[in-house]
């Protein structure tokens, strides 16, 4: 096969800077993709188009695995879209309230609540904070805080779910990357191995309760709602709260506990079946995700027809509605899988990893990746798109230096969620502004400081992690993090309510 030297790094080098100067994953993919064509089509513009499409995008999309991919992806949007629709996703955040007496227990509950809502990230801030605007309000609580609430609990929550879009997604960037280099392993198994090393989003998750707990706000959340204070004492705070909205009486608890009962359980009877009879495969695996959501969707038609008197035609339509939310996400994913396949052909890993040499010590290479995924996530607002270039460029490479496998997959994860997450042009950190009823720049500028603490202590467990990897380390990592947020509190803590 043919050496293309330096010129096999452009690809992805073009991607990751157009992804940060454009901030447009489809064009950047598409652009560095089309480069690597050219150079393997001798700069032929015409050849480029037929080598892209015939002997990447169209036999990638033909892959059968790629292929079951997509239909899943469609299928859990179309399932969350009747969700929300039948009132599902309002009934069981509903739920939560009723457990709330005091401001601790008003911003315990909007996490618990964000916990409930597992199978969509920006769905969550729609849910979660239309229905708790009104109680921060009446207990005096400001929006910037409700704000950091979802946004902590979304995304982090969503990637550690195998069986939702984030899982179906990240799974399918491993098996692809994984062909390239020539291992053959379950994608499934491969995402379990990197649960545990998965330290922004456990440690992201568990900072909140650690936080809410002391009573007690630093730094610019402190500002937040001391001005929020003054706000109520002058009269001057814009009440955006819909008053027929904030009426309205959740749905049945039935419009969320049927259709989830019935995914579970067809999830744990087809996969339950294959795991006592043959063992479970990848297809098994999406077969069983996508018959999941798809029965669950007819529970929510069934409960549309019972409750709401819509038709089975207009449930389809709202299935078919849904589909069409995924359709950005499986453009990335075609498109992700066409770079890997012409970085496969351009052997662009094997020849960073020739550059790299000994340079650098393989036990580093994961803290190395987490640093790329912020910066990278951080700058285009984008943790999937971040994941679906990183992939291609990191696993070759790491395969090649002998640098743990898993805690290399496991930096592209918490990197690009870190940087996804602090990130102001992110769309999950546009969303829990927005569906908190706050400045979306004070929303970025007061949960930097608490996301910055999460950051640092997952650097720090990547470093233990390069020379001891061991599951047990996010367990030592959780207590250090909550031994640093108590001090915090201590020193340069202020009580909640500010001084309201």
């Amino acid at each position: 096969m043919e050496d293309y030297g330096v010129l096999s790094i452009l690809p992805p080098a073009l991607s990751i800077a157009l992804a940060i100067y454009t901030r447009n994953i489809i064009f950047s993919l598409a652009t560095g993709a089309f480069s690597g064509a050219l150079i393997i089509a001798n700069f032929n513009p015409f050849m480029a188009f037929a080598e892209i499409l015939e002997n990447h995008a169209f036999e990638q999309l033909a892959v059968p695995s790629n292929t079951q991919v997509m239909v899943v992806m469609f299928t859990i949007g179309g399932f969350i879209h009747m969700l929300d629709k039948s009132g599902g996703s309002r009934s069981f955040a509903g739920v939560m309230v009723k457990f709330i007496g005091s401001p601790v227990k008003a911003q315990m509950a909007s996490w618990m609540t964000g916990l409930s809502v597992f199978f969509t990230d920006s769905g969550n801030a729609l849910i979660v904070g239309p229905l708790f605007k009104p109680v921060f309000r009446e207990l005096k609580i400001c929006r910037e805080k409700l704000a950091y609430i979802i946004d902590t609990t979304a995304a982090p929550l969503s990637i550690l779910i195998p069986f939702v879009g984030w899982g179906v997604y990240i799974m399918s960037l491993i098996e692809n990357a994984y062909v390239v280099v020539g291992i053959d392993e379950e994608p499934l198994s491969v995402l379990l191995s990197v649960w545990p090393y998965q330290f922004y989003a456990f440690l992201a998750l568990l900072s909140v309760p650690m936080i809410l707990t002391t009573g007690k706000d630093f730094g610019p959340m402190v500002k937040a709602q001391n001005r929020y204070n003054q706000q109520l004492r002058d009269g001057i705070l814009d009440d955006d709260i819909d008053p027929e909205e904030e009426s309205k009486e959740p749905p049945k608890l039935s419009a969320v506990l049927l259709p989830l009962s019935v995914m579970f359980a067809t999830m744990v009877i087809y996969m339950g079946y294959f795991a006592y009879m043959e063992g479970v495969k990848s297809v098994h695996v999406r077969a069983g995700i996508c018959l999941s959501y798809l029965f669950a969707s007819f529970a929510c038609a069934y409960l549309m027809k019972k409750n709401q008197n819509k038709g089975y035609d207009e449930s389809l339509g709202l299935f078919f509605e849904g589909m069409q939310k995924l359709v950005f996400m499986c453009m990335v994913l075609v498109l992700a899988w066409t770079l890997s396949s012409i970085c496969g052909e351009l052997k662009t890993g094997a020849y960073l990893a020739t550059l790299i040499g000994d340079k650098i010590q393989p036990s580093f290479f994961p803290l190395i990746v987490f640093f790329l995924g912020a910066i990278m996530s951080f700058a285009t607002g984008s943790s999937y798109g971040t994941f679906a270039i990183l992939m291609i460029i990191v696993i070759p490479i790491a395969h090649t230096l002998d640098a743990p496998m898993v805690l290399t997959i496991a930096a592209v994860l918490s990197g690009g969620l870190f940087g996804d997450h602090t990130s102001p042009i992110s769309d999950t950190t546009v969303l829990a502004s927005m569906a908190a009823g706050c400045a979306h720049i004070d929303h970025v500028s007061t949960q930097f400081t608490y996301a910055a603490i999460n950051g640092v202590m997952t650097m720090l467990a990547f470093v233990v992690a390069g020379f001891y990897q061991s599951p047990m380390i996010i367990l030592g990592i959780i207590v250090v993090q909550f031994i640093v947020i108590r001090l915090a509190m201590a020193f340069y803590g202020h009580d909640a309510r500010g001084d309201a």
